[in-house]
């Protein structure tokens, strides 16, 4: 059950990273409630790699920085939870 939940949150974590990753080529209104609610889920992840991660030209690479560290994390748990 744990794991189970542990599991279906990382995914979507990583879902609202990749949909906020790919809404930023399209021009929708920062105040549209989907969009806020994608912007506040991802923002604790992505806002403190933004300060370390510099981007490649114009390119934001945050965005796949946070899902490799989201499935190391990801596995660190499982591991641990598993073993228990």
């Amino acid at each position: 059950m744990t794991l189970t939940l542990i599991n279906a949150l990382f995914d979507l974590l990583s879902l609202l990273i990749i949909l906020r990753a790919f809404l930023s080529f399209v021009r929708l209104s920062p105040y549209h409630p989907i969009i806020r609610f994608i912007n506040q889920m991802t923002d604790p992840i992505l806002e403190p790699l933004r300060r370390v991660v510099p981007p490649l030209g114009m390119i934001d690479i945050t965005p796949v920085v946070a899902l490799i560290l989201l499935q190391v994390l990801q596995q660190v748990l499982v591991t641990i939870l598993t073993s228990l």
